[in-house]
């Protein structure tokens, strides 16, 4: 028989892990439901038909897609034949598969959204703290399966949202102990420079070059838009916006601001004027950043995030000290739910990387040292007679609210005691004859090594302490 293996991309979870990512997710849980958000939850699969053609082209090809179950039945042989053929062209048939993985959790969110939008009290806020997965290469804080954290407002238009969601970011990494930089851009800006560079419908293109400048460089982003067919005239337009960015960093005028980022927009504003959706993914990132007064929002203007949903305001959050990819991101996706058939619901999230948020704590070692402790007290086995009045006591103490557990079998001291430190448990317990006589019990703690004679009835008292 082979060595038992796991799919490449995926992971087991040991207790200790465990631990470490529900301190992660009851953190952002907390602030979630501190800011009005409602929990929900959607299925592991949706339709292809809800996923395809919401990622962009590179999205759908990280979709996994789930081959017809019966597919062996001899009524669907040939109906699978011609589905595989289709797939050995790089198509998809309904014939091989009508079902997938979710990619994320925007998109099945806004299918909830459609199919409920009667029912729901609109604006509805809502988190979600599911697995997604993507057929990605597997690499360093990159997995094909993983969990995301998502908080979205639907229904709403207001600015508001936005400003909400940044001090979300904020709040939940201030508790979690993470320096993070909340980069800030607008959807808005980037189809303003495809208006500026005169190729308005070209913006996917575009968008999806500018994506990789932090990964390629601007000699990269310029080499793919050269294969796409932009002219060079047209590239060098599109390498001076992108260079008006150091341009704004250092732009000094009169009414100049002490905050960076209002200078920065402030030079922009100024310096491309031909466009009014440009101006407006200013004035938005302006009114942003203004409110939200958070001193590590940075407005970066060649943020692009690929997802072709969105229209406004867009985020992503980067670790500062690591090397990692972005650990958040979100923006707002006004037309969404048209997508189901579903139009004039306008909606806004944000979303947290748990898993590159657990490398990222990992590395800068930023858990807890007491998240480790589980069972809070080992009840030493001395016999048969002295365990069985010793669960009668545990189960006394577990009534109280105290994790803890009795040695499995009557076994030498020494082995009991190396069972109780590898598991960090902090407290033995040790009930012999002398002790059920004496209606009282040996409390050693175990990182102290300081031992009492405690009465039963008071032990809960001692174990708590």
């Amino acid at each position: 028989m082979s060595k038992p293996t796991i799919p490449q991309g995926t992971r087991d979870f040991s207790a200790d892990v465990v631990r470490k990512r529900n301190y992660i997710l009851s953190t952002i849980k907390n602030v979630f439901e501190l800011y009005g958000f409602q929990p929900l939850e959607t299925p592991a699969m949706e339709n292809l038909n809800t996923l395809m053609g919401k990622y962009g082209e590179e999205g759908d090809r990280l979709i996994f897609k789930i081959i017809n179950n019966g597919i062996n039945d001899p009524k669907n042989i040939d109906k699978a034949k011609a589905g595989f053929e289709k797939a050995l062209e790089g198509k998809s048939s309904s014939d091989l598969t009508e079902r997938a993985l979710k990619y994320d959790l925007t998109i099945p969110f806004a299918r909830y959204v459609a199919m409920n939008h009667t029912q729901l009290t609109f604006p509805f806020k809502r988190y979600q703290i599911q697995p997604v997965w993507r057929a990605d290469r597997p690499q360093k804080g990159r997995y094909r399966e993983f969990t995301q954290c998502d908080a979205d407002v639907v229904g709403s238009t207001s600015l508001l949202n936005e400003v909400e969601l940044a001090n979300i970011y904020a709040a939940v990494f201030s508790k979690l102990g993470i320096n993070v930089e909340i980069r800030i851009n607008s959807r808005k800006i980037l189809a303003g420079i495809a208006e500026i560079i005169e190729e308005p419908n070209r913006i996917i293109d575009i968008t999806v070059a500018i994506d990789k400048i932090d990964k390629i460089g601007i000699d990269g982003v310029k080499n793919e838009l050269e294969k796409k067919g932009f002219s060079n005239e047209k590239i060098k337009k599109l390498e001076d916006l992108m260079d008006a960015e150091a341009k704004a960093i250092k732009y000094i005028g009169s009414g100049s601001h002490k905050d960076p980022n209002l200078n920065k927009l402030m030079f922009l504003r100024n310096a491309y004027q031909t466009s009014n959706v440009f101006l407006d993914g200013i004035n938005e990132i302006e009114y942003v950043v203004k409110q939200s007064n958070l001193s590590n929002i940075k407005v970066d203007t060649t943020l692009a995030r690929g997802l072709n949903y969105y229209t406004g305001i867009i985020f992503e959050i980067k670790a500062k000290g690591v090397e990692i990819g972005s650990i958040g991101g979100g923006g707002r996706y006004d037309d969404l739910t048209s997508l189901f058939d579903v139009p004039g619901i306008p909606g806004v999230g944000i979303s947290f990387g748990v898993d590159r948020i657990y490398d990222v704590m990992e590395e800068l070692k930023l858990f807890p040292e007491d998240l480790q402790v589980s069972t809070k007290a080992l009840f030493f086995n001395m016999g048969e007679t002295e365990s069985l009045f010793a669960f009668g006591i545990m189960q006394q103490i577990r009534g109280k609210g105290i994790a803890c557990e009795l040695y499995h079998e009557f076994t030498k001291i020494g082995k009991q005691f190396t069972y109780a430190e590898k598991k960090n448990i902090p407290y033995a317990i040790i009930i012999g004859s002398k002790e059920i006589e004496e209606k009282n019990c040996v409390v050693k703690n175990l990182a102290t090594g300081v031992q009492n004679i405690v009465a039963i009835d008071t032990l809960h008292q001692e174990i708590v302490n």
